[in-house]
C-alpha cells in the first residue's frame, strides 16, 4: 500500500489576492478527511489545485511519493463530484455512470460488469434506463456518486455534494455515502461548510480559515480541544472573553470579565477564554458563580439554547430540554464549571 495524499506548503493568488497561505496535509489510502471552513476560506481552490485544474504559485502535491507537478488532470486518476452534480441530462442512469469508463479501453462486457457493481453498490438496482431528470434529489447524488465511483480513483474528492438537499435527506443520505464509502475502501476528501456533516462523515478534519489550516484532528478531538478561538467560534462556541493569566504565589489564577478564579495552565499573560456551552449549571455550587438575567430562551430538540447576561457580558449556554427551565426576563444563580474552561494565548 501506498503513502496516499501529501499536499505541502501549497500558495495561491488570485488578483493580489492570497487565497492560501501554506497548505499542508496528508491523507493516507482508505481515509476520509473534511476540508470544513467557512465560504471563502480556500476549500475548493485547494480542491481544484489537488485535481490539477488549477496550479500552486509554490509547495507541491505528491501521490504515493512521486510530484504531481505538470501531470494533467486525467492523468491523476482523481475522481470529482461537485455540488451540481453535473449530470449528462441526454443520458439515462446506466450511460451516465459508464461514461468516465468508456475512456479506459474496457470491452463493453467490462464495462457492464464494473457498472451493475456500482448500481448495487449505490442501490439503484432496477434504475438502469431511468431518465436522469426523472429522479429524485437523493437518486441523482447516487448516480452522481456511482459515476465518481465507476472509474476507480485513486482519490475521490467531494466538493459540497449535499448542500442542495434539505437537512433530513442530507442527513439520511451522509450516512449511506459514508456506508458506500467504507465499503469501497476509497480514500476521500470531503468539502463542506457544515460542520455536523463533515463530523459524521470524516475519520479527520482540516479546518480552514482564510488560506491557511487551523487546525487537523478527529471531529472529537477538535470539538473536545478546539487549538483557537476561531476553531471554537466555527463550532459554536461564542462565550469567549479576554483575559489575563497571573501568578500569585503558589496559585495561578484566570482574570477575566466574569471574575477571577483559580486556574491551571503553563500559559501566562494576556488569554483569550473560553467558557464551553455545556459548562453551567442552575443554582450555587463549587465553581465560578455568577448572577444573571436570561434574554432569550429557544428549543434546539436535544437541548434548550439560553442567552443570559452577567456582568454586563452576554452568554450562551445548552441545558438539557427536560429542565424545568426559567422564562425570558428572570434573573438565575449559575455555576461555571472551572474544567469546562479553556484558555488560547494572545
Amino acid at each position: 500500500m501506498g503513502s496516499g495524499l501529501e499536499v505541502h506548503d501549497i500558495r495561491k493568488i488570485f488578483s493580489n489576492q492570497v487565497v492560501l497561505q501554506g497548505v499542508s496535509f496528508s491523507v493516507k489510502p482508505g481515509e476520509m478527511q473534511a476540508l470544513l471552513g467557512p465560504s471563502g476560506c480556500g476549500k475548493s481552490t485547494t480542491l481544484a489545485i489537488i485535481a490539477g485544474l488549477e496550479e500552486a504559485d509554490s509547495g507541491d502535491i505528491f501521490w504515493d511519493g512521486i510530484s504531481l507537478h505538470g501531470v494533467a488532470p486525467h492523468l491523476r486518476r482523481f475522481g470529482l463530484m461537485f455540488q451540481d452534480l453535473a449530470l449528462f441530462p441526454h443520458l439515462n442512469v446506466y450511460e451516465n455512470i459508464a461514461f468516465g469508463l468508456r475512456y479506459q479501453k474496457l470491452t463493453s462486457s467490462q464495462i457492464k460488469d464494473r457498472v451493475d457493481q456500482v448500481i448495487r453498490l449505490v442501490n439503484l438496482t432496477g434504475m438502469e434506463k431511468r431518465d436522469v431528470n426523472a429522479l429524485s434529489g437523493g437518486e441523482q447524488q447516487r448516480v452522481a456518486l456511482a459515476r465518481a465511483l465507476a472509474p476507480q480513483p485513486h482519490l475521490l474528492m467531494l466538493d459540497e455534494p449535499l448542500a442542495s438537499l434539505d437537512r433530513t435527506l442530507k442527513e439520511r443520505l451522509v450516512v449511506e455515502l459514508r456506508e458506500i464509502l467504507r465499503q469501497t475502501h476509497q480514500t476521500v476528501i470531503y468539502v463542506t461548510h457544515d460542520q455536523e456533516e463533515a463530523f459524521m462523515i470524516a475519520d479527520q478534519i482540516i479546518l480552514m480559515n482564510q488560506g491557511h489550516v487551523e487546525q487537523i484532528d478527529t471531529p472529537q478531538q477538535i470539538y473536545a480541544q478546539p487549538k483557537t478561538p476561531f476553531v471554537a467560534e466555527f463550532l459554536g462556541m461564542n462565550n469567549l472573553f479576554a483575559g489575563e493569566i497571573q501568578v500569585e504565589g503558589e496559585r495561578t489564577y484566570l482574570i477575566f470579565p466574569l471574575g477571577k478564579i483559580p486556574y491551571q495552565t503553563n500559559l501566562r499573560g494576556r488569554v483569550t477564554a473560553l467558557i464551553r456551552p455545556q459548562a453551567a449549571q442552575f443554582g450555587i455550587g463549587e465553581g465560578l458563580v455568577l448572577s444573571g438575567k436570561v434574554l432569550k430562551r429557544f428549543f434546539r430538540g436535544d437541548h434548550c439554547q439560553m442567552e443570559i447576561s452577567s456582568n454586563a457580558s452576554s452568554l450562551t449556554f445548552q441545558f438539557p430540554f427536560n429542565l424545568d427551565l426559567p422564562k425570558e426576563g428572570e434573573v438565575v444563580q449559575l455555576t461555571i464549571d472551572p474544567n469546562a474552561i479553556q484558555v488560547f494565548s494572545r
